[in-house]
């Protein structure tokens, strides 16, 4: 299969609605195809979701793209990433900023991330295995975070982890459905944005959904 074709075709597909010409590039710069399991990866460049084992899945690359754009990146950032899963967001994520410090609860699903990260030769990724809080509070204060899992609501203690200036995106809903929420840190009163309905994976942890 012509991976750099089909990469390129998704991007194409992506540009009528992502205006981002940074996070355009980025997408089509990172094979999407190394981060799927091998008999997925005929699937890598459609724009759904793919399962990537654990009960987990690789997020659509149109949500992956709005995300990323809603994160507003220059380059200069430290950005946090809540839900490694795969490692690929951690990858486009990685393309436009200065530091991605990624968590990820399952150690399985870090360690494959890990590696295919170090073979793809990013060198400004941190993967860590979850703690029990939310987050990466050593690293902290971040300039923006992106949380890759549904939550049930805003937690506080990744609001706490954020930069006076800088930006939360976060699903927020039940287990089942979320709206895609964009949240911005001000001294006095946050703003926030409704980006539009997802479906994630449940974020497990304090302040979050308890394991089944």
């Amino acid at each position: 299969m012509d991976f750099e074709a089909a990469r390129a075709r998704l991007v194409e597909h992506l540009s009528t609605e992502i205006r981002d010409e940074r996070v355009l590039a980025a997408m089509a710069r990172v094979p999407r195809e190394r981060f799927v399991p091998p008999g997925s990866q005929h699937s890598a460049y459609e724009d759904m979701p793919l399962p990537i084992g654990l009960e987990q899945t690789i997020s659509q690359p149109f949500i992956v793209a709005l995300m990323t754009e809603a994160l507003e990146l220059t380059g200069k950032e430290k950005v946090l990433e809540v839900g490694t899963g795969s490692g690929y967001q951690a990858a486009i994520l990685a393309e436009l900023a200065r530091l991605v410090i990624t968590t990820e609860r399952l150690p399985a699903l870090a360690e494959a991330a890990r590696n295919v990260i170090s073979d793809l030769g990013y060198t400004n990724i941190e993967v860590h295995v979850a703690e029990g809080t939310l987050g990466w509070q050593r690293e902290a204060p971040y300039n923006a975070i992106m949380v890759t899992a549904g939550a049930p609501r805003v937690p506080v203690d990744l609001l706490a982890q954020l930069a006076i200036g800088g930006r939360l995106v976060i699903p927020v809903g039940s287990r089942y459905v979320q709206e895609l929420y964009k949240i911005t840190k001000h001294r006095k009163k946050n703003t926030v944005q409704n980006l539009g309905g997802c479906r994630f994976v449940s974020l497990i942890g304090e302040d979050a959904w308890e394991e089944n």
